[in-house]
């Protein structure tokens, strides 16, 4: 009676056993349990430091472990549902069953996606920062279309976006933007929109109706810990402050708050306008560059520790990772995985996630 559906929950079954090998689930229960008896022995908090660090440690493995286990008694409940009604032949439970079903393929796609943040960095917040490219207008709109992007995928995805630094554009459009995103494996999602973004179109501004090719500029640093040092000579910084303001003279604040950072030996700048006070604006900016340094100094790592992999996929400026193509035919396509979607406009509203799963899922098989 319910064949159809014994065979669905029967591979779903499936991709949960798969999943608890893929996540290590039992390493990760026996850790736990290591760890919770450290954490019950006496004078475990003499060591604030490394008392806080076991328990950050717990509750990811704990959250890892909560998270197939609500998966897999899924299946067991709804396997138990079935078989009730098969033993009862009650035809009414088909619906409930069906969407049940559905439900836990929904749950086993987040958790397969989350599967595939393994990388030391990826449960870290991240900078998120958008350049335009050359172009003037053209391109500045188009920055600011990504950034229109990003918030909305921000929305969608339970992450908090909170703009540090903005510079608008002449007449349209912005010349650069710094978000902070703050929420679960912010990094470990946000790392795949990393390099150039081509945007193929008529322009708006092109009074002869021409068409237009456009480009943007997406870097994502992580946000480092107290637990990663960076070491940071205040000697290599220069420190200008200056009065923030927005779009046409508004808003000008009547004193310096807005911090700019330079480390001169890198060449990084970090800048932050969104708080009241110059102080504040200044640990933000730090924050901003520390996070650049870090991720300058794994990249060098990575290179050295395989040199032939670098070009494969490595994903730097001057690589085009994305093209959005609203004229003669509507694509976006990715690239580096071949993923692709006529529905623009939902990829514009911050449907993204197709083309994040896809990188993940490229490196997770390389």
């Amino acid at each position: 009676m319910f064949n159809d559906e014994q065979k669905i929950l029967e591979k779903y079954a499936e991709k949960i056993e798969a999943l608890k090998t893929n996540l290590k689930i039992e390493e990760k229960m026996n850790r736990v349990e290591v760890l919770r008896d450290k954490s019950e022995a006496e004078g475990f908090w003499d060591n604030q430091t490394k008392a806080q660090e076991i328990i950050q440690e717990i509750k990811l493995n704990q959250d890892w472990i909560d998270l197939w286990q609500a998966e897999s008694t899924k299946v067991i409940q709804l396997k138990e549902l079935i078989e009730l009604a098969e033993l009862e032949e009650d035809y009414s439970l088909s619906k409930d069953i069906n969407i049940e079903l559905e439900s836990i393929e929904n749950s086993i796609y987040d958790l397969e996606f989350k599967s595939m943040l393994s990388g030391e960095d990826d449960k870290l917040d991240c900078i998120l920062t958008i350049h335009s490219g050359a172009g003037g207008t053209e391109s500045q709109d188009w920055a600011d279309m990504l950034f229109r992007m990003y918030l909305r995928w921000g929305e969608q995805n339970n992450q908090k976006m909170k703009i540090m630094d903005r510079l608008d554009g002449d007449g349209a459009g912005i010349k650069s933007v710094t978000i902070e995103v703050t929420g679960e494996y912010a990094y470990g999602y946000l790392k795949a929109e990393n390099g150039v973004h081509r945007l193929v179109r008529i322009s708006p501004f092109d009074s002869a109706k021409r068409r237009h090719t456009s480009f943007a500029s997406v870097f994502v640093y992580p946000i480092v810990d107290d637990s990663i040092e960076i070491e940071i000579n205040t000697s290599d910084l220069r420190i200008d402050t200056y009065r923030s303001g927005g779009k046409g003279g508004q808003n000008v604040n009547k004193v310096e708050t807005a911090v700019r950072i330079t480390h001169i030996p890198s060449g990084f700048v970090a800048a932050c306008q969104s708080e009241r006070s110059q102080g504040q604006n200044k640990l933000n900016a730090m924050k901003m560059l520390k996070a650049k340094l870090y991720q300058a100094e794994v990249e060098k790592a990575e290179a050295e520790k395989n040199e032939t992999e670098k070009g494969k996929m490595k994903i730097e400026w001057g690589s085009q990772i994305r093209s959005y193509v609203f004229h003669p035919y509507n694509m976006v396509k990715d690239h580096r995985t071949n993923s692709e979607t006529s529905n623009v406009q939902a990829v514009m509203d911050g449907d993204i996630n197709q083309f994040i799963k896809a990188f993940l899922l490229m490196f997770s098989e390389n």
